[in-house]
């Protein structure tokens, strides 16, 4: 069993910043990459941000110059420093992992998602 878990949202003002934290635990043999996801009201999920277990990174347009995906010493943990907080930016936003246990091959896991509420 894999569970992640998120923490570090909140409510916020335009402006504000905040860091998000998702650890991954369970039976894991090897983590691929990790990253955020969001979801808006009446919109579809979409990435937000990833990292490969190599460092690289990738970021939606919209976020690019604001937000920072990193990882944890122990590398089943990422964070994403959000700054510059847009009323846009209000979504769940949720921790993916694509990751292998010992038991299976590598697949995707999600957490259960954090809100983000950006006031303007």
């Amino acid at each position: 069993q894999v569970q992640l878990v998120e923490s570090g949202g909140g409510l916020v003002q335009a402006g504000g910043s905040l860091r998000l934290s998702c650890a991954a635990s369970g039976s894991i043999f090897s983590i691929n990459a990790m990253g955020w996801y969001r979801q808006a009201p009446g919109k579809e999920r979409e990435l937000v941000s990833d990292i490969t277990s190599g460092g690289s990174t990738n970021y939606a347009d919209s976020v690019k110059g604001r937000f920072t995906i990193s990882r944890g010493n122990a590398k089943n943990t990422v964070y994403l420093q959000m700054n510059s907080l847009k009323s846009e930016d209000t979504a769940v936003y949720y921790c993916n992992a694509h990751l292998r246990t010992y038991y299976s091959g590598y697949k995707d896991y999600w957490g259960q998602g954090t809100q983000v509420t950006v006031s303007s």
